[in-house]
């Protein structure tokens, strides 16, 4: 199984490699050829290294293939100028390490160490055969290295993207969820009385309007975030960015879901300052938790506890409904993700003690909460 990472070599580095290649067979030009006539065997070796250097073009397309030949073509050159020296074979393995998996590298490197000490162990040079020996593991080594540092950065590139990915989708679910929730009861409720009670249709309707104009100022400041790309540090108080909802808004939140049909509590323990972006996440978990309990929960009241110490933000969300208040959606996900980003926990389920649905979110804010 490989790493995921797929090499491929840019112009530049392609134009140095054939450069570098180029300089390295150079001195088959001039060096004895042995084996063969001197024109015959000089044009051989001339082949073979125009054919080495010609090959690196596809080294990174091909590997395997490429990487074979050169170093067949390699030990051809070693036969009718030893002098020359294997010094591109390790180019390449160097580069054949970097474009594929070190599984599948490994026999590279057997192979350039049977075919570059080989002959030279048979000819009993043991100094230069532990010579070729290191510089094919030095060279195999670096390699690998450099792949392995590259997969690692393109890895946390994509991890960066799906954590990104995963803040808009929570935060577009944030954003929609709630007011689309109390947009649809609303509706219904202007459908049920609208023979029987045109002003309180109307009245429904008013609030469907709010909501929804609320949903179009928090999805403009969203993309507004996104576009420019000045989404505030979450754990740093007074961020720059578009206004952010805080605990204040709790107040706001619990009259538009009361609107909505399902009376809530706010209970508020605690005054300590709070950075701004822990007071956002114990929002959205609230608006959340009510939403789930306006959609789900079949509740007609609820209760938002919220307590505020030195160290950390405690909130309770509970309704007096049939303990269904999770729905089947990514609510509940998103929250707990939200907590955790945050180094803090959260809980959400039926209370078989009290009855009802009950979520529970701990965001530590000071350092040794």
């Amino acid at each position: 199984m490989g790493d995921g990472y797929q090499a491929r070599l840019s112009p530049k580095w392609r134009r140095a490699l054939l450069l570098l290649a180029a300089v390295l067979v150079a001195p088959v030009l001039r060096l004895e050829v042995v084996g063969l006539p001197a024109v015959p065997g000089r044009l051989v070796a001339i082949a073979l290294a125009a054919g080495q250097v010609t090959a690196l073009w596809w080294l990174d397309r091909a590997p395997r293939r490429i990487f074979a030949v050169i170093l067949v073509t390699g030990a051809g050159l070693q036969l009718l100028v030893p002098q020359l020296g294997p010094g591109l074979v390790f180019v390449v393995l160097c580069t054949f390490a970097w474009s594929r998996p070190a599984r599948e590298s490994l026999w590279g490197l057997g192979a350039t160490i049977i075919a570059v000490c080989g002959p030279v162990a048979a000819q009993r040079h043991w100094t230069l055969a532990g010579v070729w020996l290191a510089a094919s593991l030095l060279a195999w080594s670096w390699g690998a290295l450099g792949r392995a540092r590259e997969a690692r950065r393109e890895a946390e590139r994509r991890q960066a993207v799906l954590e990104e990915r995963g803040r808009i989708a929570r935060e577009l679910h944030d954003v929609l969820s709630h007011t689309v929730s109390v947009m649809v009861v609303q509706a219904a409720a202007a459908d049920d009385v609208f023979d029987r009670n045109p002003g309180q249709a109307r009245e429904a309707i008013r609030r469907t309007e709010a909501a929804g104009r609320e949903a179009l100022a928090e999805l403009r400041n969203f993309l507004h975030t996104v576009r420019e790309g000045d989404q505030p540090d979450p754990m740093r108080p007074g961020g720059e960015g578009p206004p952010q909802p805080t605990l204040a808004d709790l107040d706001r939140l619990a009259g538009t879901v009361t609107g909505a049909g399902v009376a809530v509590t706010l209970h508020r323990e605690g005054d300590t300052e709070v950075p701004a972006g822990v007071q956002l996440c114990a929002y959205r978990i609230a608006q959340e938790a009510l939403t789930n309990v306006l959609r789900h929960a079949n509740a007609a009241e609820a209760d938002v506890i919220v307590r505020v110490t030195g160290t950390a933000v405690e909130l309770e969300v509970r309704d007096d409904g049939d303990g269904s208040g999770a729905g089947a959606g990514n609510g509940i996900r998103g929250m707990r993700e939200r907590a955790t980003l945050l180094g803090g926990t959260l809980t959400a389920g039926s209370d078989p003690e009290r009855g009802g649905f009950v979520v529970r979110a701990h965001l530590p804010w000071r350092a040794g909460a």
